[in-house]
């Protein structure tokens, strides 16, 4: 009975301290510190949050720059797409994470590339085929990263021009505010998060 005593003690301490207590801490010690990236590096935009600079969402019209291919168009559903029509299918797809880990001989994965390509050409008719960066093309490990190259941000300037009204001058310095360098100089390479930039462009298109 004693031995019994003591491992139901033993395991009734070690649930209080790491099945509530220390949960409870590092939660207050994130909250208290690290506020933003503990509640998900959301982004708020008149009180409204509009999405997290951590996950990438699907852009579709002219006045924004594209990001890269998504896992999750979180930013796309409607309510309509979430119901399910006669056949008893419906449009919405979830929220998850992850690439299709397709290989590049997959002729799913190249009928994709294709109808993208086409579907980049189509809206920035300057730009030749094989200066796409292959960024624009392709998904990150996990589907949802938020960030595009440098140079797949500025490929867009003159179709984003065109459709925002904005002068390329002024994009291009909206793309060097939101263009971050390599993490502690080393890790990575440059980037641009689409998210804040097509932020910029809005708000400057509502204030026309």
């Amino acid at each position: 009975m004693k031995i019994i005593k003591k491992a139901i003690f033993v395991s009734i301490t070690l649930m209080i301290l790491c099945g509530l207590i220390y949960p409870l801490f590092m939660t207050g010690v994130s909250q208290l510190i690290f506020n933003k990236k503990a509640n998900g590096s959301l982004i708020t935009v008149d009180g409204k949050e509009v999405g997290s600079e951590l996950l990438g969402q699907n852009f579709t019209a002219a006045k924004f720059f594209k990001g890269r291919v998504s896992a999750v168009n979180y930013n796309t559903y409607t309510e309509k797409d979430t119901k399910l029509d006669e056949s008893g299918k419906s449009a919405y797809a979830g929220v998850g994470s992850g690439s299709q880990n397709l290989a590049p001989s997959n002729e799913a994965l190249k009928e994709r590339v294709e109808k993208d390509i086409d579907s980049f050409l189509e809206t920035n008719p300057s730009v030749k085929k094989e200066d796409i960066p292959t960024d624009l093309l392709t998904s990150s490990g996990s589907g949802l990263d938020p960030d595009i190259s440098p140079k797949a941000a500025e490929i867009q300037i003159p179709a984003v021009s065109k459709g925002s009204g904005i002068s390329e001058g002024d994009l291009k310095a909206i793309l060097d505010k939101y263009t971050e360098g390599r993490t502690l100089g080393v890790f990575g390479e440059p980037r641009v998060n689409v998210l804040k930039v097509n932020i910029e462009i809005a708000s400057i298109l509502n204030k026309k």
